[in-house]
């Protein structure tokens, strides 16, 4: 058998010759006197071209792997800050103020209008905003009454106004237009609902 120079691993020529010199024992050594041949050689000359092939594959693979990994960071980073202004929300606290002074300002619109009825509704909005407060605070109850029932005077200054402010909202519930609303009484009723909600840091 002529001997091999150079990398002959990645020649196809040179894994059938190997091959070849498996099944058929060309090239083998002599064991012993008795004339036998062993084909261990060219098994383990096989074995180690085939193992040089898969780490080289094995390696490369790698390379192309970490590569890619590298390259999709880089764009899916690149990506997140080009959107990052798009997408951005507020802090919770500062969206929950703007939130809180919005539905404020439309209240104050209301009472400040001319109409009886745009009064009658800025109660009727600020009394859901009182009902939305006591639940944000734990109060349990199926209207405001029972939440406000079950309130701690010590831990709620504002209590009294928001009973008095609570019933003007029943009495234009219940009597509806009948109730005479006065300027006076509607913005009494909305100044007691602000005294509740400044208190308790909602605007």
């Amino acid at each position: 058998m002529e001997s091999e120079s150079g990398v002959n691993f990645l020649n196809v020529a040179y894994f059938f010759r190997l091959l070849y010199n498996l099944l058929t024992g060309d090239g083998a050594i002599e064991i012993g006197g008795g004339g036998g041949m062993s084909l261990w050689p060219a098994v383990i000359a096989f074995v180690s071209a085939i193992w040089l092939v898969v780490c080289l594959l094995g390696f490369l693979v790698a390379v192309t792997a970490l590569m890619l990994l590298i390259h999709s960071s880089m764009r899916i980073a690149a990506t997140k800050r080009e959107e990052a202004p798009r997408y951005a929300t507020a802090h919770p606290h500062e969206a929950e103020v703007k939130r809180d002074h919005s539905r404020w300002n439309h209240v104050l619109s209301l009472i400040e209008s001319h109409n009886e009825s745009d009064w009658r509704q800025a109660i009727i909005e600020a009394d859901i905003m009182l009902d939305d407060l006591l639940t944000q605070l734990g109060y349990a109850g199926q209207s405001v009454g029972e939440k406000l029932k079950a309130v701690d005077p010590r831990r709620f200054r504002t209590l009294d106004d928001a009973w008095e402010a609570h019933k003007v909202r029943n009495e234009i519930a219940h009597q509806g237009s009948s109730f005479e609303l006065s300027d006076h009484i509607a913005y009494r009723t909305i100044q007691r609902y602000e005294n509740v909600m400044t208190e308790h840091g909602e605007i």
